[in-house]
């Protein structure tokens, strides 16, 4: 008796887990909740709740409620690879967001191609993810050659004349290195040290000492928040005083300034929001509306330069789920090319990029040059 109990439970929940799986629409999510890019997965995640309560407070998608199932990809390239599989094979979900740093979102793509469920990208940069021939990728945030591109009308502007760079050793950062070199050398500008560094390192003086003793005028930096901190503060101490540009748009300026202090003062990020200065933003009431609701869930104002990707990935699903008209994984894959909408960092509409037959699906966001200046984000007059 007490055995047929438990299978007769056992089936009971399954079922019911079924059903509750029926009446939602699940979206994977893929990002880095722990580890060395954990600040950054965190605020991302936490913009895409926002997305998905403001979703279904206005009744949901097809009828039926979205579900986010929310999973940690530890910084790591095989557990990104490892998450998106359970999320495809055991949760079920059609579609996903992820998965932040570029190596993370590299290893995930085969799986994609594997099982042919589409994922919106919402913050890597290497150029690879779009250009590599797969067809299931569509992504908002700009590859590093597109920041580069944006970037490169500044460059005579800023007097810049040598470049050494400092980037992580890893697709996120060499990407950046191979890009934005390559803008720099055809606008006549030299390219100097090329320095690299792991995403946990935490002494960086070795490097720090090499570019301090170069002859160039800018260092370009490739890295996360956490790790921008100690290098500014490295720099200060080192008496590094040249020009710092940091690309990828996921310095988080306000968090830098609240950790790094005066050391952070001068330092000139390229981001793809500025929620500073909303009235700028190409959709300011929506921009408004988005750090109001931030505020009001008691987070730190310095988490929307991330957060917000999460918000308009999530956004981005949601026009594909209701364009393709059922959650079905080809139907929002085919539906994505038909998304077009104004994101909080411009038009969120997918061109095709990569192999004939094969292409990923790029956007093409504002990219913005900010400094801190005396403890606060500006932008500068050039």
């Amino acid at each position: 008796m007490p055995g047929r109990f438990t299978l007769t439970t056992a089936i009971l929940l399954a079922l019911a887990a079924t059903g509750a799986r029926a009446d939602t629409i699940r979206i994977g999510v893929n990002e880095p909740l722990t580890g060395p890019f954990a600040a950054s997965g965190t605020y991302v995640v936490n913009g895409a709740r926002i997305a998905a309560d403001e979703i279904n407070a206005r009744g949901g998608l097809l009828g039926k409620k979205i579900e986010l199932v929310v999973e940690d990809n530890k910084s790591n390239p095989t557990e990104a690879a490892a998450v998106a599989e359970k999320l495809i094979t055991s949760d079920k979900t059609p579609v996903l967001m992820g998965a932040w740093g570029s190596s993370l979102t590299l290893a995930v793509m085969p799986k994609l191609a594997d099982y042919e469920v589409p994922m919106l990208v919402e913050t890597s940069s290497s150029g690879k993810i779009t250009t590599s021939g797969n067809p299931f990728v569509f992504r908002i945030s700009p590859p590093s050659a597109l920041e580069a591109e944006t970037f490169a009308p500044m460059v005579a502007k800023l007097g810049m004349k040598k470049v050494d760079f400092l980037v992580l050793n890893n697709d996120f950062g060499r990407g950046a290195a191979t890009d934005f070199g390559k803008m720099l050398r055809d606008k006549g500008v030299q390219v100097g040290l090329v320095e690299i560094m792991d995403q946990g390192a935490q002494d960086m003086s070795a490097q720090l000492a090499k570019l301090k003793a170069s002859d160039s005028d800018t260092i370009m930096v490739t890295s996360a928040v956490d790790q921008l901190v100690l290098l500014f503060k490295q720099m200060a101490a080192l008496g590094l005083k040249k020009r710092v540009i940091t690309t990828g748009g996921s310095q988080n300026p306000d968090q830098i300034i609240a950790q790094a202090g005066s050391a952070a003062d001068g330092t000139m990020h390229l981001t793809t929001f500025l929620p500073w200065i909303p009235e700028k933003t190409p959709d300011p009431k929506a921009t408004e509306a988005f750090i109001a609701e931030w505020k009001k869930r008691g987070f730190a104002f310095a988490g929307v330069t991330e957060s917000f990707r999460g918000y308009d990935g999530i956004r981005a699903i949601a026009h594909a789920i209701e364009k393709a008209g059922k959650p079905e994984p080809a139907a929002i894959a085919k539906a994505f090319w038909s998304v077009d909408f104004t994101g909080l960092n411009g038009p969120i509409r997918f061109a095709k990029s990569g192999p004939a037959g094969k292409e990923s699906g790029q956007s093409r966001p504002d990219v913005y040059l900010i400094e801190i200046k005396d403890g606060r984000v500006v932008v500068p007059t050039l």
